[in-house]
């Protein structure tokens, strides 16, 4: 032993000699000179490690190399420091004592790092002094209490480094430190947390991800209370767009959730930021949360076993929460609902703020979360529905489509959860004095959401509520909508028990179908009025028409006295006529008082114009509609006399102009439909003729077009039994419009004659009426010269067609004006035409 004393007595002297010049030199030489003398230092002490014994090098370092080489961490040349620092570190691994160097380093240290301006420019060099106090903590970590100010120091100032390995490098040396001597640690640890929060939003997504796990453990061994101002930071990171960074939050929340000492005055504030992580878009991040909230459920349950032993007992831990469309969810263990039903009160004020904030981000997490939170809230939802309804209401509509979609899957829930007996009571009432489309969007949410067996009870008071006047009248697009999702969700819940509500869903359905415009929602509407029939196993649509049409019209009448054309019941009476086909037809008792009523001249005129376009309609095709019943011809002369003839008198003005044209209209159909017969005409004619020959005269050129076409379909029906007076009124009115401006009707007056003259009895005595016939004949003749050849060649026509009557007095009248006429074509051959006639 004594030799080999001596022989470390002999290495140490040897070593000593060999590097105590180099020694000198680091304190006076040039460049060149130090960095030769570190390097040869390097050399002779920790290269050969292998050769000299440990002991013997910390002798070395301790008596002749520790102050030369810390104070080479000043030196102007980075080289030389780099050196130094590079050599201090390497030392370290052979120390045993922290004080043959901490009382040395740290201030060093201190010097270099801590100072409020910048002392190492280096960033390289600033990495590695940091690199060596990790060195120096992984070393010597329970030993540094007396040091932890200083640490503190170093860390506020590297914590917001330029450069971001530095940073990197600085939150791995706190993370050890407060691991380490927690109880030191927690003094200090306050001072850390600004910059910690500074570097949280830098840059480089690694660097925020280390603040954050830095943030975890500096709260979770050093001083609480600064926790409040962390977790607004921590809600911000989740907005980050590196999954690091949010798998970082996760993860820290988690644990504090677990851990922290204090976390159960926290939990209002933590759990929100873990339930969120549980809607991230990447799976990894998602699973992670899911598995920490579970753990924090479990640890609540075991920490509160006494408290809970009654819900434990009960407990199913395996249930599924089925949601409908095959859809199931794994329900939450004990802990974690019950976690939430007590911060529940807590949360939900603010989450509801962040759903209408005005950062789209915001609020679609906070979509996210509602549902995440009522899942495992469950049936505790039910003392928060109040607040929560508004918030689901404005929600629905939001513009950014995530969150309209996840408020409607929280409405669902809410639905899933909370019966209809607590619902009903708020949204019903609201629907009435507040209808909106995003009221109806939740509605119809939550509708989808309730089970059968909950809702068959509470069906008819909300299709009750759904067929009041101030709900159903909307003529907003989504309003409609949003209206129909309701009457789908309540026939998609109820099946086939939805019809003990059969009426008020067709009233709804067939108010849609009056009140829209859209073509897309027309055939919505209609499939689902074919959904409702079928569900109630009818044969056909027009089933639900036979079952539902004449107790909708009788609603209907309750006000129809006071009808105006923007009256929704009119509009739903037009729908419910149009759209039940030969049903109509068993509907005449109901229907006849109220066109009657509202076909008064004495009424808004724009509500007749559209009664009056509804019967034209109607009659197109009447054996289908009106007539299915073989019932409309009793009615013909009530139609006529009492309807159409009132409206086609006369008055000044552009909209009684419009109803007249919309009377003769419907005239027309009437007389097109063939429900009127001859007897009826002839009965009516007195009446009849001299208001529609007033028509000729009209100022409306689409009025007098289609009363010729009256005119000429009366002459049709009646034939030969016109009265020869008759027949002689007529033709002075049809030889006037010959004159009219439009060309189209002048030749429709032509079509009209050629029916006129078939009109004449053979006994027609052609002597006592010969000054008619005069008449007709040079009232014809002067047109048969017009400027236009259509005209010549139909009035040709037509005066062949009336040769019959007196060839002789037609040849006569032709003779006189032949030489008169601009093209003798037309006299000559009706010349022609009256000697074969009189020949015959």
């Amino acid at each position: 032993m004594a030799t080999s004393i001596a022989a470390e007595n002999s290495t140490s002297a040897d070593i000593r000699q060999s590097i105590s010049r180099q020694i000198s030199c680091l304190g006076d030489g040039s460049r060149s000179a130090k960095r030769r003398a570190l390097e040869f230092i390097r050399k002779n002490t920790i290269n050969k490690k292998q050769s000299i014994d440990t002991d013997v090098l910390e002798e070395i370092f301790c008596s002749d190399l520790r102050k030369p080489l810390l104070r080479c961490f000043s030196d102007p040349v980075d080289k030389c420091r780099e050196l130094s620092i590079e050599l201090v570190n390497e030392f370290i691994d052979i120390l045993s004592t922290p004080g043959n160097l901490l009382p040395y380093l740290i201030p060093c240290a201190v010097q270099r790092l801590g100072q409020k301006e910048i002392t190492e420019g280096a960033e390289e060099i600033r990495l590695l002094l940091v690199e060596t106090i990790f060195k120096v903590i992984e070393k010597w970590g329970e030993d540094l209490g007396l040091y932890v100010n200083d640490l503190v120091n170093i860390f506020q100032q590297t914590l917001v480094d330029p450069f971001p390995d530095v940073r990197k490098q600085s939150c791995q040396c706190v993370c050890k430190v407060a691991r380490n001597i927690p109880q030191h640690f927690h003094l200090q640890s306050e001072a850390l947390i600004n910059p910690l929060l500074k570097s949280s939003s830098h840059q480089h997504s690694k660097v925020r991800a280390d603040c954050i796990y830095t943030i975890g453990d500096v709260l979770q061994f050093g001083n609480p209370k600064p926790m409040e101002k962390v977790i607004s930071h921590l809600a911000q990171r989740l907005f980050d767009d590196s999954p690091v960074v949010r798998r970082a939050v996760t993860e820290v929340v988690g644990n504090w959730l677990l851990d922290y000492i204090d976390r159960y005055s926290y939990h209002h504030k933590l759990i929100p930021l873990l339930l969120t992580s549980q809607s991230d878009e990447i799976p990894q991040i998602a699973a992670r949360a899911n598995e920490l909230w579970d753990s924090v459920g479990q640890k609540y349950v075991k920490e509160n076993k006494e408290e809970l032993k009654d819900e434990l007992h009960y407990d199913d831990k395996g249930d599924m929460h089925s949601m409908g469309e095959g859809l199931a969810v794994q329900r939450t263990n004990l802990g974690c609902r019950t976690l939430i039903y007590r911060n529940l009160s807590k949360i939900l004020p603010g989450l509801l703020n962040d759903l209408a904030d005005w950062a789209v981000m915001n609020r679609i997490m906070a979509a996210r979360l509602l549902r995440v939170l009522l899942l495992n809230a469950e049936d505790h939802t039910t003392q928060h529905i109040a607040k929560l309804l508004p918030g689901l209401y404005r929600a629905v509509t939001d513009e950014e489509e995530e969150v309209a979609t996840q408020a409607i899957e929280s409405a669902k829930l809410v639905g899933f959860f909370i019966g209809p007996d607590v619902y009903c009571m708020l949204v019903l009432p609201y629907i009435v004095s507040n209808p909106s489309w995003g009221v109806l969007r939740t509605f119809s949410a939550i509708l989808e959401g309730t089970s059968k067996a909950r809702l068959q009870n509470f069906v008819t008071e909300i299709c009750n509520t759904l067929t009041q006047s101030d709900v159903y009248c909307s003529d907003q697009m989504m309003y409609q909508v949003q209206l129909l999702a309701c009457v789908d969700a309540i026939m998609t819940c109820c099946g086939d028990g939805c019809e003990i509500v059969s009426f008020q869903l067709f009233f709804i359905l067939i108010s849609l179908l009056a009140q829209t415009k859209e073509e897309p929602l027309k055939r919505k509407i209609k499939d689902s009025l074919h959904r409702l029939a079928v569900l109630q196993s009818m044969e056909s649509d027009s089933d639900i028409f036979t079952a539902h049409a004449k107790q909708m019209i009788s609603k209907l009448k309750g006000n129809y006295t006071n009808w105006a054309s923007f009256s929704v019941e009119r509009a739903i009476f037009d729908t419910v006529l149009l759209e039940a086909g030969p049903v109509a037809g068993s509907l005449l008792d109901d229907i006849m008082p109220v066109l009657l009523t509202n076909l008064n001249p004495e009424k808004d005129p724009e509500l007749r114009l559209k009664l009056f376009s509804l019967l034209a309609q109607l009659l197109v095709n009447a054996s289908e509609t009106l007539d299915s019943q073989h019932r409309f011809n009793a009615l013909v002369p009530v139609v006529v006399l009492e309807m159409i003839l009132p409206n086609c008198v006369w008055c000044g003005g552009r909209t009684a102009a419009a109803v007249r044209t919309t009377a003769v209209s419907c005239l027309w159909a009437l007389l097109k439909s063939g429900l009127i017969s001859a007897d009826q005409l002839l009965e009516m004619m007195s009446v009849l003729l001299p208001q529609a020959t007033s028509l000729l005269e009209d100022d409306v050129r689409t009025t007098r077009l289609i009363t010729c076409r009256v005119l000429q379909r009366i002459l049709e029906i009646c034939g030969t039994r016109l009265h020869p007076d008759t027949l002689h009124t007529m033709y002075m009115e049809l030889l006037k419009r010959l004159d009219d401006s439009s060309d189209e009707i002048r030749l429709s007056v032509t079509k009209t004659f050629m029916t006129f003259f078939r009109c004449f009895q053979k006994e027609y005595d052609v002597v006592l009426y010969k000054a008619h016939i005069e008449t007709l004949y040079r009232g014809l003749l002067v047109h048969m010269d017009d400027t236009d050849t259509d005209i010549q060649q139909a009035v040709l026509d037509v005066l062949k067609q009336a040769a019959v009557i007196h060839p002789p007095l037609l040849e006569r009248e032709v003779e006189a004006v032949r030489q008169k006429h601009r093209s003798l074509i037309y006299c000559d051959e009706l010349l022609q035409h009256t000697k074969r006639l009189q020949i015959s």
